[in-house]
């Protein structure tokens, strides 16, 4: 199965990065958020990969062009530094395919802009590349399956210091609450898809808006809440905490570094069906 990973778009919400690199080429510790989104899918056997391409595309052409296995792999240097033996290698085996998509193309559209390169695909998975998780994906495949869902996600609880408002039609506020502690959940970005998708996205239309809409009539829309390790790469203060989580070597994103029967178990994950789910890509998407 092909990843189809979206990095075109402006992150206007990090602009302290973004105003000369792509968001999904912001580092988390020594490398972009891009590579370890790759990694954990890589991880799960995944390794062919289409990129989605937009605004700043050659800063993620020329990090691949010139990658540097030994950043992020012990070796051996010999001969004065003529002869460098890696112990273990990152992306030996990944295919990547660079597509451009346009600059101010929306979701849809660059999901749309690839559907060459998916050709003989029945399913596929596709990412906004700003979300890390601990997700255990075979349960994802698993539910999209059983359930014979065109698309599925992944639901988490929200991560961003709102407050839930409850109120009546006067206006007189009856609660307030921090929305991590409400029962709300959003789309968290991880999705699978059949071929068919393409049937139900139009020109122009955003993947979540219209397209997700018209499966949720069909009853072909599915997700799973998890309700572990999610974090999005979306302003600075979450680029700091990901940062400082890194530095303390607290990275349960990083599935790859842990025991594969590690990585989750289906105990603890479940339809989101009485749940409240947004799926608002203003909230995770690039």
């Amino acid at each position: 199965m092909k990843v189809v990973l979206f990095c075109g778009g402006l992150g206007m919400r990090l602009r302290e990065y973004s105003q000369s690199i792509p968001k999904p080429m912001v580092n988390v510790g020594n490398r972009p958020i891009l590579w370890h989104v790759m990694k954990y899918y890589a991880h799960h056997g995944y390794k062919d990969f289409v990129l989605c391409l937009g605004w700043q595309s050659i800063v993620i052409k020329e990090f691949f062009l010139n990658y540097n296995e030994c950043v992020s792999n012990d070796f051996v240097v010999r001969d004065g530094g003529r002869s460098i033996q890696l112990l273990n290698s990152d992306i030996e085996d990944w295919n990547i395919t660079f597509v451009d998509t346009g600059v101010s193309s929306n979701i849809g559209q660059r999901l749309k802009a690839v559907e060459p390169h998916l050709e003989g695909e029945t399913e596929f998975f596709a990412n906004y590349t700003d979300g890390l998780t601990d997700f255990h994906l075979p349960n994802l495949v698993d539910l999209h399956r059983k359930e014979d869902a065109i698309a599925s996600f992944i639901s988490v609880r929200p991560t961003q210091s709102f407050h839930r408002v409850f109120f009546e039609g006067s206006g007189r506020v009856e609660s307030i609450q921090p929305i991590v502690d409400s029962n709300v959940y959003m789309n968290g970005g991880y999705f699978m898809f059949n071929q068919s998708i393409f049937d139900y996205l139009r020109d122009g239309e955003e993947l979540v808006d219209e397209p997700f809409q018209r499966l949720i009539d069909e009853g072909r829309l599915s997700t799973l809440k998890h309700n572990k390790f999610w974090c999005c790469l979306d302003t600075f203060k979450e680029k700091q905490n990901l940062d400082e989580m890194y530095l303390r070597g607290d990275t349960p994103w990083q599935l790859w570094k842990t025991p594969r029967n590690a990585a989750g178990s289906a105990l603890d994950l479940g339809i989101a069906q009485d749940s409240q789910i947004s799926l608002d890509p203003s909230l995770s998407s690039l």
